[in-house]
């Protein structure tokens, strides 16, 4: 009770510090918000194996569909430096190829990615690269061999691109960002059990961003 006690006086008083450390650095950050469109181009579902009761069963990869893709994302450059960092959210429709004589199989990916970023602070031109971890949301559909499943798996991003600037506070940019997880389908197949396979992906966007 009394850690109870000190641990809530203690949370307004942290909070508050947090946001008077913050502040200074919010007034003196570049913020930026951008929206983008592109395409996935997907890997195969690699290393496909059972779960549950069908564990130690092996399976073909299975081919996925290049998709477009889209998505917006948020960041800000503390002190207008070189330094940065960004959360990105794009989503995708990967749909699973058919197999010989099994017909494919509906699938979404939402991947959102707070990243690194390092970038060349030119006037016109920014040549960057960054990443960090990722948050993948997958959705599989119902087919005529499995049962609608989501899960949520973490994987890593890896991104690479270049902005121009048309006006002092619009910029152009296109960009390339791999994708590299596992997704865990646990019940893809009822309560039979599911299967696991690494997801890999490369996305090539182009957008707008607006800087504040």
């Amino acid at each position: 009770m009394v850690w109870t006690i000190c641990t809530r006086s203690w949370v307004p008083i942290v909070a508050s510090l947090s946001l008077l450390l913050l502040a200074p650095v919010a007034t003196r950050a570049e913020w930026y918000a951008a929206a983008q469109l592109g395409v996935n181009f997907a890997d195969p579902l690699r290393n496909v194996r059972g779960s549950g009761s069908l564990a130690g069963l092996e399976a073909p990869n299975f081919n996925l569909k290049t998709s477009p893709a889209f998505g917006g994302k948020v960041g800000l450059f503390p002190n207008h430096g070189i330094l940065g960092i960004e959360l990105d959210v794009s989503h995708s429709t990967p749909h699973i190829k058919n197999l010989d004589d099994i017909p494919g199989i509906h699938l979404s990916v939402t991947n959102i990615g707070p990243s690194v970023v390092l970038r060349y602070p030119g006037m016109t031109w920014q040549p960057y690269l960054g990443g960090g971890p990722a948050i993948l949301v997958a959705h599989l559909g119902r087919s005529s061999t499995t049962e609608r499943d989501t899960q949520v798996s973490f994987g890593a991003n890896v991104l690479v691109g270049v902005r121009a600037f048309v006006t002092p506070r619009v910029a152009l940019f296109t960009e390339y960002k791999y994708t590299d997880s596992t997704f865990r389908f646990g019940g893809a197949f009822g309560p039979v059990g599911g299967f696991d396979g690494t997801y890999r992906a490369h996305q090539l966007f182009m957008g707008l961003s607006y800087h504040f």
